[in-house]
């Protein structure tokens, strides 16, 4: 009596189960590489602005370095 509402029922389940499980290793997929492209963005757009202050910040260069590398900074906008 059970055996004949078997056929339909596992066929139907495994193809849900199976379409789950891909949407599901999609969804991890797209948000790793959304979350790879943000970090790669974030390091390229580094304007000449960040780079002089973090020179400054490093002791690399004197306040009157920075600040007329500023000034030519502001004059080149």
């Amino acid at each position: 009596m059970h055996a004949e509402n078997y056929g339909w029922g596992m066929g139907f389940g495994w193809s849900f189960m199976v379409l789950f499980w891909l949407l599901v290793i999609i969804g991890i997929v797209y948000i790793t590489t959304l979350l790879v492209g943000r970090t790669k963005k974030s390091d390229t757009e580094e304007t000449a602005m960040d780079i002089l202050k973090k020179r400054y910040a490093k002791g690399e260069i004197s306040r009157e370095e920075f600040e007329k590398m500023r000034e030519d900074l502001k004059n080149d906008q």
